[in-house]
């Protein structure tokens, strides 16, 4: 089967459905068949421009795209590798342009990363995840670029990106509750294996914690390594006033833009974002911020739709938003993105919810209690491990929600619109709950990212 969501004539989609075929999904936390395999190509993990290398439970993603619209900002080619992907593998690598903007990776040499990566590991076993950090090395060692913004797949200390040994940066954004069974069931255990991706002597820049716990761990090791280290609220810091971002630093203070990604947990990770840049070497200016905050892009998350092949299913004026954070802390900053949605036009919120059985859906519901109308819970197309919509329903009502299981998004918004006419407002619904679901409605509404 061809993976999720990719068109059948992608050449490296076949090269990478032969690879799925062949060897195990999911995660086996190691760095020792990575650091062979890598070996054997010559150790192009060793040849990359400088990395800033970013860890987190949430805003990981964010942070990558503001580091990236910073430095295409100021001229500078950036290679960006992310995780995963929402409708085509090929985003996972974006190759760097000089003096323009990145694009994804072309699918002929694509396909040719990948088998030479798979010829090189000679059937050894392996995770699929693990050949594709390594085309990743590949790609990004054999395309000059003045920067790699390396995204960390799962934890940290043995994520299979974690093979960089002198990252120009290493960033950690905010640790919460997440993959449990891998990282640990505390959150300063999650925080020994996202702060597992520092590297003694270099720098390191910890973004806004939720958790004191975990940002003792970070702050500990980050001391015991040695490397020089910026926190969020002590060496830098982002608020507004008056409508615009304040962001100030050991270096100076800047009066700026707000970022175009809404809601207000981007004030923190765009801020950052301009602090890794800075600490991994780049001259940052007030043009470059100014310019990157009001470019800056990063799908699927607080994503709205504007248009599209869905929209037609959709209430008259609705507002339709897309989001795959899938946690708890997640929940906590999308549901206060729609609550200032709320203030600033009011809307009755409905959800249409997907998730799969690692997550906590009653942790993520009830962030939504008091704000959300009505819950429809769906199933993830082609997914073996979703949560069945009439378990999730359960989850979203012992969080105090309404909820009522769906069989698909098209029957949900349908649902929606026969209620309208009792709602004084148009709707605004979000879709979400994960990155698969939203990869599939943007599939499905025509609108992948580019």
């Amino acid at each position: 089967m061809i993976p999720r969501g990719q068109a059948a004539v992608s050449e490296a989609a076949q090269e990478i459905d032969k690879l799925m075929g062949l060897h195990p999904k999911g995660f086996d936390l190691s760095l020792d068949r990575i650091t062979r395999l890598l070996s054997i190509l010559g150790d192009p993990q060793k040849k990359l421009p400088p990395v800033i290398h970013v860890a987190g439970t949430n805003g990981k993603g964010s942070v990558t795209a503001f580091c990236r619209a910073l430095l295409e900002a100021g001229g500078y080619s950036a290679h960006v590798h992310t995780s995963p992907h929402l409708v085509n593998w090929h985003e996972r690598y974006r190759i760097g342009v000089k003096g323009g903007r990145g694009q994804l990776v072309d699918d002929a040499v694509f396909a040719e990363a990948v088998r030479r990566v798979a010829a090189a590991n000679d059937g050894q076993k392996i995770t699929v995840f693990e050949i594709l950090t390594a085309v990743t090395f590949i790609l990004f060692s054999e395309h000059p670029a003045d920067a790699a913004i390396i995204e960390v797949g799962l934890g940290g200390r043995f994520d299979a990106t974690n093979v960089i040994s002198d990252p120009a940066v290493s960033v950690i954004m905010p640790i919460s509750l997440d993959h449990q069974p891998y990282l640990g069931d505390r959150v300063e255990l999650i925080a020994a294996e996202k702060a597992g991706i520092m590297k003694r002597g270099h720098p390191v820049v910890i973004g806004k914690q939720e958790y004191d716990a975990a940002l003792d761990v970070l702050m500990s090791t980050a001391e015991r390594l040695n490397c020089p280290t910026a926190v969020f609220g002590q060496d830098y810091m982002a608020h507004e006033e008056y409508g615009r971002l304040v962001y100030q630093d050991e270096f100076g203070l800047a009066d700026l833009p707000l970022p175009r990604l809404p809601g207000r947990h981007q004030y923190a990770n765009a801020a950052a974002a301009i602090r890794a840049v800075k600490a991994a070497g780049f001259t940052v200016t007030d043009t470059m911020m100014e310019k990157a905050l009001l470019s800056v892009e990063w799908p699927g998350r607080l994503q709205r739709l504007n248009d599209g092949h869905l929209m037609a299913n959709a209430p008259a004026k609705a507002e339709i938003w897309v989001d795959g954070g899938h946690n708890p802390g997640a929940g906590e900053v999308i549901a206060e993105a729609m609550a200032n949605f709320e203030e600033k036009q009011p809307r009755p919120l409905f959800l249409i919810i997907g998730m799969i059985n690692t997550k906590d859906p009653v942790g993520y519901f009830k962030a939504f209690k008091g704000l959300a109308e009505k819950v429809y819970c769906v199933p993830i197309r082609g997914s073996d491990a979703m949560i069945d919509p009439v378990i999730l329903a359960n989850a979203a009502y012992d969080a105090g929600l309404v909820a009522e299981p769906m069989s698909t998004v098209s029957e949900a918004l349908e649902a929606i619109k026969e209620g309208a006419f009792e709602q004084a407002h148009p709707p605004r619904i979000l879709v979400g709950g994960s990155l698969y679901l939203v990869g599939d409605v943007l599939a499905d509404n025509g609108t992948p990212p580019k």
